[in-house]
């Protein structure tokens, strides 16, 4: 249920212990959360699931930003797509609470971020 997203000192992408690229970031976290195909190495439902992103001391702050982004935005695009679905409106700050806390409720977003570290110290 972890989708770990390591930024080495490079700006180099490791998602799951694989290379990766900043610009797929957002559809495999947004896979990985809802999981839509049941598959069994992603998360197990959207309540579950975990994004872990620890970065290098010498990341780059701008590559920093980009990951962030990229993994929010997936969120966001998700609370989208479930507030369509359920209430026929894009998930926005002008929606009541009530809807905004249900959309959530159903899936949290769980972004745990690890002090930055000198990989090579680990």
């Amino acid at each position: 249920n972890v989708f770990s997203v390591l930024v080495n000192a490079q700006n180099q992408l490791l998602v799951r212990n694989e290379p990766a690229l900043v610009g797929d970031l957002r559809e495999r976290a947004k896979e990985f959360i809802s999981n839509p195909a049941k598959r069994e190495d992603l998360a197990e439902k959207p309540t579950k699931a975990i994004i872990s992103l620890k970065n290098d001391r010498g990341t780059n702050y701008k590559t920093y930003l980009e990951v962030y982004n990229e993994l929010k935005a997936a969120y966001d695009e998700l609370w989208d797509d479930l507030c369509q679905r359920q209430y026929g409106k894009p998930y926005s700050d002008e929606l009541p609470i009530a809807i905004r806390r249900d959309i959530r409720s159903q899936i949290p977003m769980v972004l745990s971020e690890a002090e930055p570290t000198n990989f090579g110290e680990e």
